[in-house]
């Protein structure tokens, strides 16, 4: 888009943040990316980790968490204290000048308890509003917010929120003022024919092959949200969403790897 800033807004998850080697390369990665730029992390598996050391039963929908009281302060400590200061701290040496936050943190994401007709997911948000000038600031003084997978709802109640749906949220509220490509780094090489193959990723995915993939139980748990989070991203005016190895991230956005939902196929939708 003339006139716009190129952001990169990036997420990564659990099993990436659990092996240092693979994180560090990562970080260096992300660092090196030129301009504005958002790291959005998750951090299931030690959350999970740590709920079973301390006998807390953890439940799963659809790759989503279910998020009882003893959940939530679990992923208050995991999410917003441990991986949230390891990564800001990590990324210093590379240069960057990251800013460790919340969505509670500046009033940043507020959100509403998930309503849905038959299932409780618990104390988990389904994000109403995200702080747009308060990110820009943030990009224009030169820091590059890292953020946990919380929000609020101004009332004082946390809420443990999805971090792809974190992810897309931000980056489609910030594709008004900037030119937004959204990167998923995970452990796999892209959106995969075969689970077990990493030669089987497709290069790109459209709406209906999604659906068609899901319906036949190929692409199954947590890739249904990053997908449905990615197409809704496109939709409404990200221009670029890319799903791969994290640690690929330069080869992600030059294209020669990852899965990639491009915009334009979407313009006139």
């Amino acid at each position: 888009m003339p006139g716009k800033i190129k952001l990169f807004v990036v997420k990564i998850g659990g099993n990436i943040i659990d092996d240092n080697v693979r994180l560090n390369e990562f970080l260096q990665q992300f660092a090196a990316l030129p301009g504005a730029k958002i790291l959005v992390h998750g951090g299931g598996k030690l959350a999970t980790e740590l709920a079973e050391k301390l006998g807390i039963q953890q439940v799963m929908i659809d790759g989503r968490r279910v998020t009882d009281e003893a959940t939530l302060r679990i992923a208050e400590m995991v999410y917003g204290g441990l991986v949230n200061k390891q990564l800001v701290a990590a990324l210093h040496p590379f240069g960057c000048t990251a800013l460790g936050v919340c969505g509670a943190d500046g009033d940043l994401i507020r959100a509403h308890k998930r309503q849905h007709p038959t299932i409780d997911f618990g104390l988990v948000g389904d994000i109403d509003t995200v702080n747009v000038p308060l990110l820009d600031r943030w990009l224009g003084q030169g820091f590059t917010p890292v953020i946990a997978p919380l929000s609020h709802d101004g009332e004082g109640q946390l809420f443990n929120t999805n971090a792809d749906t974190i992810t897309q949220e931000i980056a489609k509220a910030m594709s008004q003022a900037f030119h937004v490509v959204l990167v998923y780094g995970f452990e796999k090489s892209g959106v995969l024919l075969d689970v077990n193959d990493e030669k089987s990723c497709l290069t790109q995915i459209d709406f209906e092959q999604f659906q068609e993939l899901k319906r036949k139980k190929i692409i199954t748990k947590g890739m249904i949200p990053k997908l449905e989070n990615a197409f809704s991203a496109v939709k409404e005016g990200v221009r670029r969403v890319i799903i791969g190895r994290a640690e690929s991230l330069p080869q992600l956005i030059d294209g020669t790897s990852g899965t990639s939902i491009v915009r334009d196929r979407y313009e006139n939708n």
